[in-house]
């Protein structure tokens, strides 16, 4: 039974998201989606991911920001052409090359400053803790705070949750979730690095092959090459 009035759900286009976007759809009268171009590598090929998500789920209410100053900051491999995408190790405890310092808070911000003039009592973020590249910003620890940080920054009457139904799924998990709501993972964008076929070597390209592998499905989308992830 839906028991959110209003909600924003943060819509990459990836394959997290996406499934975020359904659950996020079933549990509120009314979404709005919001995208951040932050000038990464991807940008084009994720926001037609958007736009194919958003137009599948039947959202109107969209927002397109650009946040360009992401690359001017630098420090990420998405957003600086001078530094690699490291390929794939998914037995690293190092956070890769391909973290954007501080890029959930800087779309968090965003999404509290709009869900307060729209009336959204909640913000969807598709933010996986255990089963990622282990990026500082995705853990509940930071949602909580954020959460808290908006409350003490916002109108009085102003109430906004910060709502992470995935985060404690493994990609495998969230493949099943998918295909069990209907989710339209062929819509969707992971790649780091390549907007006409998937590379298949990026640390989201491989999260995402050994995902479906675990789950026993096939991956929809187009690579280059499909290694098998273990």
């Amino acid at each position: 039974m839906r028991h959110i009035m209003k909600s924003i759900v943060l819509l990459s286009g990836g394959m997290d998201s996406t499934l975020t976007a359904a659950i996020a759809r079933a549990g509120s009268k009314d979404v709005a989606a919001l995208h951040l171009n932050y000038r990464h590598r991807t940008e084009k090929r994720e926001l037609q991911a958007f736009n194919h998500v958003a137009d599948f789920y039947g959202i109107s209410q969209r927002l397109v920001v650009d946040i360009e100053f992401l690359r001017a900051i630098g420090g990420s491999s998405l957003t600086d052409a001078s530094v690699r995408v490291t390929e794939a190790d998914l037995t690293s405890t190092e956070i890769p090359s391909s973290y954007v310092p501080f890029r959930n808070g800087n779309f968090l911000a965003i999404a509290a400053s709009w869900a307060e003039v729209i009336g959204a009592e909640a913000i969807y973020i598709g933010a996986v803790e255990e089963d990622s590249s282990g990026y500082p910003d995705c853990r509940r620890s930071f949602f909580d705070a954020f959460e808290h940080a908006i409350d003490i920054g916002t109108k009085p009457n102003t109430h906004i949750r910060i709502v992470t139904p995935i985060i404690h799924l493994r990609k495998s998990e969230i493949v099943q979730e998918s295909i069990r709501l209907g989710a339209p993972m062929e819509r969707t964008w992971s790649c780091y690095q390549s907007e006409d076929e998937a590379c298949g070597v990026c640390d989201s390209c491989a999260l995402r092959l050994r995902g479906f592998r675990e789950a026993g499905m096939e991956d929809p989308i187009a690579y280059k090459v499909r290694p098998l992830y273990t």
